[in-house]
This record gives C-alpha cells, structure tokens and sequence, in this order.
C-alpha cells in the first residue's frame, strides 16, 4: 500500500467523521500519530484539490466541496430535480413568470433548473452568479448555521458596494440576512436592470438544500398582487418539500 495515500484517505475520514466541525492540524496529525510537517503538506495537496477546506489561519480544516460530490452529490440533485420540476412547471403556469430552482456552492449560486413564462418581456439571469448579486444566493446565504456563515464571512467577505450598497458593514449583513431567515423570504430589486427578484427555501428533512425564485421586471412585480405572487411561490415550495421528504 503507498503509504502517502492511505495517510491522505485517513485525513478524510476523520474530517468526514464530524464534517461540520474543524479540526486543527494538531488535532488531525496527534489523531493520526503523524509528524506535523507530514501533515501539513497532505493537507496542502488535499486544500489544492478541493477535498478538504482551510477555514482561516490556524482555524482548522473542513471537507471540500469536492469531497461532497463523490458522496452522492449528483445523486441528490436527481432527487432534487425530479421533486421540483413539475411544480416549477405548474407554477410558471399559474403566474406566467420565470421560476429558478438553485443551490450553493462556495461563493456562488448556482442554476440547476429553470422554467420560463409566456411574456414577450422576459428577465434572464445566468447560471452562476456571486451569491450577493441574486435574492436566491443571498437566502441560501441567510439559511446557513451560525458557524457555516462565520466561514462564509471569514473566506469570503462582505458583498461589494455595487452588488449591495445597502449592506456595507458584517452588521448591516446580520441584521438584512436575520430578516430574510426568520420570513424565510429575500426579496431583491435589481435597480439598474428594473428587475425584482424573490425567493424561499426548499427543505429536505428540515435542511435547507436549494431555494426557489422567481423573477420578473419591476413593472410587471408593480402592477401584480405581490401577497398572492408570494403566496403561490412559498405554497409552491411546500410541494416540493413534501416530495423532497
């Protein structure tokens, strides 16, 4: 057995072993019986990669995203998908406006489903976009444990004046994030672009795994009932967390 692999999967497993908590180098090498040096340069070589995560100098390490996605990851997203996409359709349906299924990686909100209405105006959106510039990265962002969003904040920093002028200090963030958490709600004017953007999360087991959006043009989000907009998005999201259960 090469013996730099096999100490490199025992570093996994015991990161793995309690994936949310981070373990400092000491921790892991003492654990493990290895030399720190040792240590240290495999975990580099893992951080490169993406299958374990620094969380800050001397803060400890975590599992990467790409150790995630050798756990099922595509799999989930099937299930995910496949509880939405009827729903999704039916309420593009009823309220002729575009709907975004999406769900967090690193700093970025990502599109894994998409319906579109029948308007001759549409709003269009890309598929990855930094988590602050979008109302469904920043509610993921808002749905995160206390300690996922301390790590979020120490990687990743405040949003810059452009993509949130309105949120320029950690309490600022705080305080727009804690709203959005307890409405389970983010709403976001676009005011460059006139485009309104809202979303609500979708559950699996009581863990936040994607959000559902809508967006549309400011005019058209003016002119409508937005209690009722809102009504069908969150009764929308119901559904798919019954499915996702």
């Amino acid at each position: 057995m090469i013996q730099v692999i096999n100490r490199a999967l025992d570093l996994l497993e015991l990161i793995a072993a309690d994936p949310e908590r981070p373990k400092s180098l000491g921790d892991l090498a003492d654990n493990l019986q290895l030399n720190h040096g040792t240590c240290a340069n495999i975990l580099k070589s893992l951080v490169a990669r993406g299958y374990v995560e620094q969380i800050g100098t001397k803060k400890g390490y975590i599992l990467g995203s790409k150790s995630y996605s050798l756990t099922g990851n595509e799999a989930y997203q099937k299930d995910l998908l496949e509880a939405a996409k009827e729903e999704m359709d039916l309420l593009t349906q009823s309220v002729n406006e575009n709907c975004l299924l999406a769900i967090l990686k690193d700093n970025q909100r990502v599109a894994i489903y998409r319906t579109f209405a029948e308007q001759d105006l549409q709003v269009r959106t890309a598929d990855i976009k930094p988590v602050y510039d979008s109302a469904s990265g920043r509610l993921l962002l808002a749905m995160l444990t206390k300690d996922k969003l301390e790590r979020f904040l120490t990687k990743y920093g405040l949003p810059s004046e452009e993509s949130w002028p309105e949120v320029q200090t950690e309490s600022k963030l705080y305080e727009a994030l804690s709203l959005m958490r307890r409405e389970e709600l983010a709403v976001q004017t676009i005011t460059n672009r006139h485009v309104m953007g809202l979303a609500v999360p979708i559950y699996k087991k009581e863990l936040v795994v994607a959000s559902l959006s809508i967006y549309l043009p400011e005019y058209r989000y003016m002119a409508l009932d937005k209690h009722k907009l809102i009504d069908s998005l969150r009764k929308c999201a119901a559904k798919i967390n019954k499915r996702l259960i």
